[in-house]
């Protein structure tokens, strides 16, 4: 194979051309795709988006400086300045809606809900020992 591509010299350009076309279309493209994704999420982030940094911390964005490329973000009362590059992913506004939709347990609800039970079985445990 390799012997024939040697005596005629289109059959290396071609050769050559189709593993450029093929590097181009496996590597070069998904990653443009992926740095214009990037981009679009870094311009549309404004105040109060929440976010995740590369390192996995969590926090609502409170301060965009563009002239220093810098994030603050709020974590829980703590402020913390970020380069802008260190955002790994703003979360969607539908999946804080979704976080915010799923009804949170409150543990003493729970809690009084089993001492009420707990009161109940033993004042019938007590009427019952007096008959």
């Amino acid at each position: 194979m390799f012997l024939a591509a040697q005596g005629n010299p289109t059959y290396s350009i071609l050769l050559f051309a189709g593993m450029i076309v093929l590097m181009y279309f496996t590597i070069l493209r998904p990653q443009k795709k992926q740095q214009q994704q990037r981009q679009e999420m870094m311009n549309g982030m404004k105040r109060g988006d929440r976010v995740i940094t590369i390192g996995g911390l969590h926090g609502v964005i409170d301060e965009i400086n563009n002239e220093d490329k810098t994030v603050t973000l709020d974590c829980e009362g703590v402020y913390l300045v970020f380069n802008a590059n260190a955002i790994g992913k703003v979360l969607p506004r539908t999946e804080e809606a979704k976080v915010a939709a799923v009804p949170q347990t409150d543990a003493t609800d729970e809690t009084s809900k089993a001492s009420e039970e707990e009161t109940s079985v033993i004042a019938e445990d007590k009427t019952e020992e007096d008959k």
